[in-house]
């Protein structure tokens, strides 16, 4: 009995490690984000500001950064919408007809597979002649279509676990194809579906170097406009922090209200029966 409370303590304890080893960094972020520039390079560290600093983030509202963060929540929340629509449709029909033959899903998922450094700068020359450049257009199709296959590979393998006895049932009911994809298949899939989104969006959300090279004011995203900040002769730590905690909070937020169906999306076809 003894043995099995230490051996249950110590899990207790590397959780708890384990916790503070990837909570720390974000708690650090925040408080830098509170503090002075004298505090933040105080030497021992300052934990916790003596008085909370709000100008840090004030100023990325009266110089208009803080609109990047609303740039790239457009951006990323359209591209995935898009992207999410075109490749469920997609998905279910290679996982219900013979689309493409065998290896089309490899394929697909092969197109994913280019880093974005390689492709970016075709891309530019061709939104030169198109007039897409900093537009914020231009941004969504780009994540749209990089984002396809990720969503069509995901959400085919959410589809393929659905009994097809079910589609089956509801055509013999009188259903036409799209009425069973939409009211058997979808609800069936709802937990992939959104964690295929969340990821979606995250991908979009962080992207860097398409945004780098094919915006210039306009359409600057968050991860851009926080480069802004580092200087050749000093750094705006406190900016920097600032605008950091801005562009995080729309992520906690979509996972915090998506975590149910973000862990059931994760574990769906775990487990084959």
């Amino acid at each position: 009995m003894r043995r099995g409370r230490l051996t249950l303590a110590g899990r207790y304890l590397l959780a708890l490690a384990a916790l503070v080893f990837f909570l720390f960094p974000i708690y650090w972020l925040v408080m830098i984000s509170f503090k002075t520039p004298e505090e933040i390079f105080a030497t021992p560290p300052v934990w916790w500001p003596a008085q909370i600093q709000f100008e840090n983030y004030l100023v990325l509202f009266r110089d208009g950064d803080a609109e990047t963060v609303w740039n790239s929540l457009v951006i990323a929340s359209t591209s995935t919408f898009l992207a999410m629509l075109l490749g469920t449709m997609c998905a279910y029909s290679m996982a219900r007809f013979r689309t493409g033959g065998r290896n089309f899903a490899m394929w697909v998922i092969s197109n994913r597979m280019v880093p974005p450094i390689v492709i970016v700068f075709p891309i530019f020359l061709l939104y030169v002649k198109l007039g897409l450049v900093d537009s914020f257009a231009g941004l969504i199709l780009l994540y749209t279509a990089f984002n396809l296959p990720y969503v069509i590979w995901m959400m085919r393998g959410y589809i393929q676990d659905v009994p097809i006895e079910l589609e089956e049932a509801a055509l013999v009911d009188g259903c036409t194809r799209w009425q069973t994809f939409r009211i058997i298949v979808l609800p069936v899939v709802r937990g992939g579906l959104f964690a295929t989104a969340v990821f979606t969006f995250v991908f979009a959300w962080n992207d860097f170097i398409f945004a780098l090279v094919l915006t210039r004011n306009e359409a600057t995203t968050f991860p851009v406009q926080v480069t802004h900040y580092f200087g050749g002769q000093s750094n705006f730590w406190a900016k920097i922090a600032a605008m950091s905690t801005l562009g995080t909070v729309p992520i906690f937020i979509a996972v915090a209200m998506l975590q149910k169906f973000l862990v059931r999306g994760i574990s769906m076809g775990a487990v084959k029966g």
